[in-house]
């Protein structure tokens, strides 16, 4: 039941997230159709009355033109126009209108008698002289048009004739249905932002957020935590993977670090138990002085080896961060280094790192120039410009050194090149391990040249605080 539960959901979400931008869709749809009906509708009733009372105008003319000869009963019956003669075509609410008023004041149907007047307003602007419009009680929905009698223009003592009114058809304003122009901007508009709105947010902000999840994943740092799953489909099957990925690198480093320090606590054992023998068989005249010393020296070995595995393996890692001051630090390593041409060009700084294993990489680095360079040696500590909170640490030495090309396989694990092979206790792991510690303290491990020789600088900076009152690191260098 609970994996068909499970399988269920993500299609109950699915159809949920569906609706909802669907519901999305119909509310911005319909809050552009109301401010299209609010901007453009008005147009396109203005632009429907203009043409209704260019229609009526020209109605008007050619009747006014056609009684000079008809009557207006055989005008109606030729044109199939509604005509009427008299004062007032119908009566209003409270009885009939009188001449003077331009458009009755009391019209059954508000809508009607707006329409009329806006109806008489345009034909004012056409005709001459400005006809009267009067609403139209009776179905259908109209109004009624005064035209000009004929006796307006005949001499003064000409017989009078009577009034004709034309009735001219009025459509209600258009409400519902609205335009099927503006309802499919609408519809359009609608679809169109919850589309953008759908891509925004189903689709752009998971894959930025995973984005900064990828650019967070390191091989000795992966991450503990999985991204929340989000999104479209496509999205959430990605961010799948990569927590999948992400639990995978954490299985393997786990995997690599048990290993390396299995091997090396497993080795420890025989190696001070064979020191052991060596020594009392040394003692019992059992070995030559020679022989002995060679022993020793592959004992050396070993346990360099092993303590480089354990290093490999994430020890540093664990250290905690504190305030030193890394001259004093440096100093204590190049003391270590034994009696070698030396040179030291110290800077006094204090920086919050983690001293053994930057201890460990500087004396790894210091190893290397004995063993591969030629001395004089020299080991330099500046503070890197123009960060505050950098610092530079240089070991140069006389020799050739490593090549532009060969560089990046230097620093890979377990490599080691051609000219560096012949050593004691080197298994590879000296400069990966020196370009590690820079990393975690937020540099890296970079080879120079110039001066007659070949430097190595390990660049990092001030590890934070774990403490918010604490300051990062003493600026007054």
């Amino acid at each position: 039941m609970a994996e068909s539960a499970g399988s269920v959901r993500p299609d109950v979400q699915a159809a949920a997230r569906a609706l909802a931008y669907g519901l999305i869709a119909l509310g911005l749809g319909a809050l552009v159709l109301a401010l299209l009906q609010l901007l453009v509708g008005r147009r396109l009733v203005e632009q429907r009355q203009q043409q209704l009372a260019a229609d009526v105008a020209s109605k008007v003319l050619l009747a006014e033109v056609a009684l000079e000869r008809f009557t207006p009963a055989a005008l109606a019956e030729i044109g199939g126009l509604r005509l009427a003669v008299g004062s007032v075509p119908e009566p209003v609410a409270s009885g009939t209108a009188p001449e003077g008023v331009p458009f009755p004041p009391r019209a059954p149907d508000l809508l009607l008698r707006r329409q009329g007047f806006d109806l008489q307003r345009l034909l004012c602007l056409r005709l001459s002289p400005c006809p009267l419009v009067r609403p139209s009680v009776q179905a259908p929905r109209g109004v009624w048009v005064r035209m000009a009698s004929p006796s307006e223009g005949a001499p003064p003592d000409a017989a009078p004739l009577e009034t004709v009114w034309l009735f001219a058809p009025l459509p209600p304003l258009p409400g519902w249905p609205p335009d099927p122009l503006l309802l499919g901007l609408a519809l359009g508009s609608g679809g169109l932002g919850a589309g953008l709105l759908y891509l925004a947010l189903e689709v752009q902000r998971p894959l930025r957020r995973l984005e900064l999840a990828l650019a967070e994943v390191r091989f000795d740092q992966p991450g503990t935590l999985p991204l929340p799953a989000g999104g479209s489909a496509a999205v959430r099957s990605l961010t799948a993977r990569f927590n999948g990925m992400v639990q995978r690198l954490e299985r393997s480093g786990r995997e690599r670090a048990t290993m390396l320090a299995g091997i090396a606590h497993d080795l420890r054992s025989p190696l001070t138990r064979l020191r052991l023998r060596l020594d009392l068989a040394a003692s019992a005249q059992a070995l030559t002085e020679a022989d002995h010393h060679r022993s020793t020296s592959d004992l050396n070995a070993l346990e360099r080896i092993t303590d480089q595995f354990l290093l490999f393996a994430g020890a540093e890692q664990s250290e905690p961060a504190v305030v030193v001051p890394l001259h004093d630090l440096l100093a204590e390593v190049a003391a270590l280094v034994g009696e070698v041409p030396l040179e030291l060009d110290l800077q006094p700084l204090e920086r919050r790192v983690r001293p053994t294993a930057l201890a460990r990489a500087v004396g790894n680095l210091l190893e290397n120039a004995l063993q591969y360079g030629t001395p004089p040696l020299r080991l330099v500590l500046r503070a890197a410009e123009p960060d505050p909170r950098g610092f530079v640490i240089e070991v140069w030495d006389r020799g050739a050194g490593i090549a532009a090309a060969a560089w990046p396989i230097a620093l890979e694990p377990f490599q080691r090149l051609d000219v560096a092979r012949g050593g004691q206790g080197h298994c590879g792991l000296g400069l990966a391990i020196a370009d590690r510690i820079a990393r975690l303290h937020g540099g890296a491990l970079r080879r120079l040249e110039g001066g007659g020789g070949f430097g190595v600088a390990l660049t990092g900076r001030s590890l934070p605080s774990p403490d918010p009152t604490q300051p990062a690191q003493a600026l007054a260098d």
